[in-house]
């Protein structure tokens, strides 16, 4: 049977005895870094397929760096220490992986990053669709600004960094949308509340580069390498203006949770009929075959793991 377990404090233990004291820097401080990782199940392999795994341990250590967090594990390490707990916890069924590397001093009304102990934890959970809906979504911009990289440091996941994007999720949801898209201080557009964006216009694919303030996404980086060299298509990364987005004639997002998700209206204005485009719905298909174990000229992408069926 499948068991809640966590990587914590250097062994595997319960999901249940893996706790941290109130009094911890992160907690109060943000002083985190973490990155999300899916495992994606192929029932006809017997297989979970994690995706670019030493690439989201790469950005996280980037992360580490700047938060000056030691974790005591190479990004190999870490991927062993991946592994090991996928196949302990059992999970036949799609997985969400949440390696966090933080501040674990217990330490508060003490602002700085020096001189603080650090530690690494890892759980993983069953997860599903990111966004419940079936189709294109619906998003507005989001009276929430992305922060700029000279106010906190965009291209990787520190924790601090997601309230905004929280704000303009929450935001987004409540007033019956189904996403935000986040806009720079200039106005330009940077990203989703939690994925990448990408606009098509007349054959071309746009993104915003990364002195847009996005993040450095590992599957915005698949997908622009899967439109090279499976659609010929170059993807262009530049500012894009709020305007372009309600004249695009296709747009989606992409992220780990969210995969490959088609846009169907921005702030009321239908993008491709309300529906999903014809080359984002080919990104889509060629990116779940990816992810999932079955185009075998992508395998290099993903780390297999035998699981017995219960």
């Amino acid at each position: 049977m499948p068991e809640a377990l966590a990587f914590f404090r250097g062994r595997v233990a319960p999901v249940s005895e893996a706790k941290v004291s109130i009094m911890t820097h992160a907690l109060h401080y943000g002083t985190a870094v973490f990155e999300g990782v899916r495992g994606n199940w192929n029932e006809g392999h017997g297989k979970m397929y994690i995706f670019r795994l030493r690439e989201h341990y790469e950005r996280m250590l980037r992360g580490c760096r700047i938060l000056m967090i030691d974790v005591p594990y190479t990004a190999d390490e870490l991927c062993d220490i991946t592994v090991d707990l996928v196949e302990r916890c059992g999970y036949t069924q799609d997985v969400y992986i949440r390696p966090i590397a933080y501040k674990s001093e217990e330490l508060v009304a003490n602002l700085k990053l020096h001189q603080l102990s650090s530690d690494f934890s890892l759980m993983i959970v069953p997860f599903g669709s990111y966004i419940d809906t079936e189709g294109a979504i619906k998003c507005r911009i989001s009276s929430w600004r992305r922060p700029d990289d000279t106010m906190m440091p965009t291209g990787v996941k520190l924790a601090g960094l997601y309230t905004t994007s929280i704000l303009a999720h929450t935001e987004a949801v409540t007033a019956g949308y189904d996403e935000a898209i986040l806009l720079n201080h200039d106005g330009t557009v940077s990203e989703g509340s939690g994925e990448n964006l990408f606009l098509i216009q007349a054959g071309r694919i746009s993104t915003p580069s990364e002195t847009d303030n996005c993040l450095l996404g590992i599957t915005r980086d698949s997908i622009i390498t899967l439109a090279r060299q499976e659609l010929g298509i170059d993807i262009v990364e530049r500012r894009i203006h709020r305007s372009e987005l309600y004249l695009a004639d296709e747009l989606f997002l992409t992220g780990t949770a969210a995969h490959v998700t088609p846009v169907g209206s921005v702030d009321d204005r239908d993008i491709a009929g309300g529906g999903v485009g014809p080359t984002t719905g080919s990104l889509r298909e060629i990116y779940a075959g990816v992810v999932t174990g079955n185009n075998p000229d992508y395998l290099h992408w993903c780390t297999a793991v035998a699981l017995e069926r219960p």
